[in-house]
């Protein structure tokens, strides 16, 4: 995948990491900004256009968890990787909780950094694009209908707008509609690996969709143990 006119923006304390990292996306063909605290990032996060956001989660002034937060207000897309020394397994679910696609912790290697950045891109552009226009006609799910393009969720009495993870998901379940969609596959189509906090973040979606299509009682997602997920749609 090319990396030309691809914009990151690097949030990291350390300056000779922040060095590292720069210098290696830069050689890659990536262009950089840096930033050395969470304030410094989120004003130039508002300032400027990215495709994808490096933030590490210690860091003065602002934490990347409230960073990320801050980002996710202005913009539901942009893919945020975290960087961190901690290995605790609430700062893993706290990460994708605040919206992260990947989480990588230190010390790690940059061409692994670099392989992550491409598959989230990638992944990312799939999701977001309409490769195929069949691919992306509204879908009716019971009194709902769903327009995967525009990531819109409708009925006679709502309407919302979807996440790109939460649009991701439903078109993954409508589209198997009564059927067994395992977690693996979804968690691999939608986030690229079925890691078990991935699995937890993906949770959340799901109690997220059931929400949003509460308003017919015909329609539910059906939690298979073990197995998966069920969008289920009664006659």
């Amino acid at each position: 995948m090319s990396t030309n006119g691809t914009s990151i923006l690097l949030v990291e304390d350390d300056p000779n990491l922040s060095i590292v990292i720069r210098e290696y996306l830069e050689m890659e063909g990536y262009k950089v900004l840096h930033c050395k605290d969470g304030k410094e990032g989120l004003d130039a996060f508002t300032k400027n256009k990215f495709d994808l956001c490096i933030l590490d989660i210690m860091m003065p002034r602002m934490d990347g968890f409230t960073l990320a937060k801050e980002i996710r207000k202005v913009s539901e897309f942009i893919p945020i990787v975290f960087l961190t020394a901690k290995t605790m397994d609430d700062d893993r679910i706290n990460g994708f909780k605040a919206g992260c696609d990947d989480y990588i912790t230190k010390p790690f290697s940059t061409e692994e950094l670099s392989l992550r950045i491409k598959a989230i891109l990638k992944r990312c552009r799939i999701m977001g694009s309409p490769l195929n226009p069949e691919q992306n006609k509204e879908i009716h799910i019971g009194n709902y209908t769903f327009d995967p393009s525009n990531m819109l969720l409708t009925s006679e009495k709502s309407e919302r707008n979807l996440t790109r993870k939460e649009s991701a998901l439903l078109k993954l379940l409508s589209e198997n509609i009564n059927q067994i969609v395992t977690r693996e596959f979804a968690l691999r189509t939608i986030w690229g690996d079925d890691d078990y906090f991935i699995g937890r973040s993906m949770d959340v979606f799901i109690t997220k969709l059931r929400k949003y299509l509460g308003e017919d009682p015909a329609i539910s997602i059906t939690n298979i143990h073990g197995t998966g997920f069920r969008l289920e749609v009664k006659e």
